[in-house]
């Protein structure tokens, strides 16, 4: 059975599930394309000419419009538990259409990822985004016995206080998407026992206004935190002690309406905040955690194509891998006025590194979800504050912006202090070799990726050589992508971003292109040892 899913609203993406397992999950964004990203021409186009038969199953997630002054349902629409499965046609060959809410689609996507067990007989999902934050009860057939509200748009509350404290935010729009990675950054530098009673009060009223959409910051004119800046150790506080009450809210509720003991699966664009999925980590209500590596709408396609899957055969899981994106195109070779190619010296460019190098690292098919995760990455040496500082100068992002480690597996324990596997980023841990400046953010946290030798060889190749040459398996890891669009994914743009942006060196499968005199005089390139260290 071959499943071609579709999500309709923002962070789109097309999925293919092929008996029971994950073909492709193509994001809009892919490809440079704008962040967040609705569905394209350009993806359809794409994903018909990568599928080898048409579907037998058509599924489109549930969404919302708007109609002049009413909101009516795309689909399935956006909450509840509405399915829809009926006989239609697709370019002419016949298929069952299916349709299920957007709310479902996280659910199902928690569940049809998560291990297969052994679990009890139920389990627990939460599914905290913009607008839903409620928890499931399951069943051991994965139906719904109980859904238990507990906040209303968690998530949009939380972007509403960066927009509040931030003067570059008009009153009018202050909820923006990528908000909340940034209020992540931020509450890593704040003190939440420390914040003035003024700023505890209007964190307050933002935890108890019964509608967060469509409201205007001008509302808060008032408030301490109106435009205060983000720089502000108030604001900055002010971040963390939100982030502490909206899970407060949540334990609570797990706490008092959810069996003991049982396992997690978490969904919603509020499983990427990794001191959340930390605390919950932490937590010993339940028996286990599970997040997929796209728990925000980029994986809500996969969800209904899950969906789908479960309401033909009652069964929802699923085979899967990360790297279930775009091959990389090849569209045009490099200047070799400016770049000489060579075979991959997996030894050269861990040197490089080791000098102070920032290298292009492209390996196979991309990634799912908003994360990179080594295979259209940049990478760096761990250990020079200033190299953050490089890198975020590269990306075009603010200063405050933390760089994620990556390390061998058969490392961790050595370098960070909570000793267990994360291969798609999703926790916070302490470092312990607090000579990894690169990567310390200014709680002593870090967002690790690990890498084994099976999750990701060609990048734990490079981890075991660049500790051949440093003495640490650890790297930084950032996403490969001009600012505001999503990853890089052809030489032509490659190539554009490197020789504009100074990275060093470009690697792709097992070619190497390093640049020439010419191209490095042409690049301006800013190493380490040439920055001023009062602009850090």
């Amino acid at each position: 059975m071959l499943i071609l899913a579709f999500n309709p609203g923002h962070d789109s993406a097309v999925t293919v599930i092929e008996d029971r397992k994950l073909v492709y999950c193509l994001a809009s964004e892919m490809d440079s394309y704008p962040r967040y990203a609705k569905f394209t021409p350009e993806a359809l186009l794409r994903i018909s000419a990568m599928v080898h038969r048409p579907p037998d199953v058509v599924a489109l997630g549930g969404w919302l419009r708007r109609v002049g002054h009413k909101i009516n349902d795309v689909a399935a629409g956006y909450e509840g538990d509405t399915q829809t499965l009926e006989r239609s046609s697709f370019f002419g060959a016949g298929v069952r259409y299916f349709s299920s809410s957007h709310e479902r689609s996280h659910i199902m996507a928690a569940v049809g990822m998560a291990p297969r067990g052994p679990f009890s007989t139920r389990r627990a999902v939460l599914v905290w985004e913009g607008l839903v934050g409620c928890f499931y009860l399951l069943d051991e057939e994965h139906r719904i016995l109980k859904r238990i509200p507990v906040l209303r748009e968690p998530g949009w509350r939380y972007q509403f206080l960066f927009g509040l404290g931030d003067p570059g935010t008009p009153d009018s729009d202050c909820l923006r998407l990528e908000q909340a990675g940034k209020l992540m950054a931020l509450a890593g530098y704040g003190d939440p026992g420390s914040v003035p009673g003024p700023a505890v009060e209007t964190v307050d009223r933002i935890m108890s206004m019964r509608r967060v959409t469509g409201q205007s910051k001008a509302g808060f004119q008032d408030s301490v935190l109106y435009n205060i800046g983000l720089t502000n150790d108030v604001f900055r506080g002010a971040a963390a002690l939100l982030t502490r009450k909206i899970f407060n809210v949540f334990r609570t509720a797990a706490r008092n309406s959810l069996p003991h003991g049982i396992p997690l699966h978490i969904a919603g664009g509020c499983a990427l905040n990794c001191e959340w999925n930390r605390m919950w980590q932490s937590d010993d209500q339940f028996s286990s955690v599970f997040v997929p590596p796209c728990p925000n709408d980029s994986g809500s396609s996969l969800g209904t194509g899950i969906d789908a899957l479960f309401a033909l055969t009652g069964d929802p899981h699923i085979e899967w891998s990360v790297y279930s994106g775009l091959e990389f195109e090849m569209d045009r070779q490099p200047d070799r006025k400016l770049w000489v190619k060579e075979r991959l010296d997996i030894r050269k460019v861990a040197l490089g590194l080791q000098a102070g190098e920032v290298s292009a690292w492209v390996q196979g098919r991309s990634e799912v979800g908003p994360r990179a995760l080594g295979n259209r990455s940049l990478v760096a040496a761990p250990f020079e504050v200033r190299t953050r500082d490089r890198l975020n100068a590269i990306k075009n992002r603010e200063a405050y912006r933390p760089i994620a480690p990556v390390c061998r597996t058969e490392d961790i324990g050595e370098h960070f202090e909570t000793d267990f596997e994360d291969p798609y980023m999703l926790y916070f841990r302490q470092v312990k070799n607090r000579s990894l400046g690169a990567v310390i953010h200014a709680d002593g946290s870090a967002r690790l990726q690990t890498v084994s030798s099976t999750s990701n060889p060609p990048l734990h190749r490079l981890l075991s050589e660049f500790r051949e040459v440093s003495g640490a398996g650890v790297l930084c890891n950032t996403s490969l992508n001009f600012s505001g669009r999503g990853f890089i994914n052809r030489m032509s743009d490659l190539e554009d971003y490197c020789s504009v942006r100074g990275v060093d060196r470009m690697v792709v499968g097992e070619i190497m292109y390093s640049r020439t005199d010419q191209g490095s005089r042409a690049a301006g390139i800013a190493r380490p040892e040439d920055l001023d260290d009062s602009l850090m």
